[in-house]
């Protein structure tokens, strides 16, 4: 399968938010962003057994709803900040549907969209 044919994603994320960039159409066409997401976080909560199963709980959310977006994964590059990226990989290779894609990481400030959609079409090209 020739570069040109993957499905190929690339995601700025941190633990709040994430930018989802992917091709307007797979064969063809330029990196565009296909989507946002946001993770709520957790109520104020007293007890911290509570508040710690909140968030794993939401953590899971924000992955799929992210993995979601992005069918059918070939390659991914996940950017960012923080350790999130590590947790969304391990999360990408638990999960049948997306543990045989191609995954990598670097880590970079948030950036606005149009930024984004040419560092991952850069990185990719």
């Amino acid at each position: 399968m020739s570069d040109k044919n993957k499905k190929q994603f690339g995601v700025w994320m941190d633990s709040h938010t994430a930018t989802i960039v992917g091709k307007e159409e797979v064969n063809n066409g330029d990196f565009i962003v296909i989507g946002h997401v946001k993770n709520v976080g957790t109520d104020a909560n007293s007890n911290e057994k509570t508040s710690n199963n909140q968030e794993i709980t939401l953590i899971q959310k924000y992955f799929k709803e992210i993995a979601h977006t992005m069918p059918n994964i070939d390659e991914i590059h996940l950017t960012g900040t923080g350790q999130i990226q590590e947790q969304f990989m391990k999360f990408l290779a638990d999960t049948p549907q997306y543990k045989n894609a191609l995954t990598t990481e670097s880590t970079s400030n948030r950036m606005s969209d149009e930024n984004l959609a040419q560092y991952i079409a850069k990185y990719f090209n």
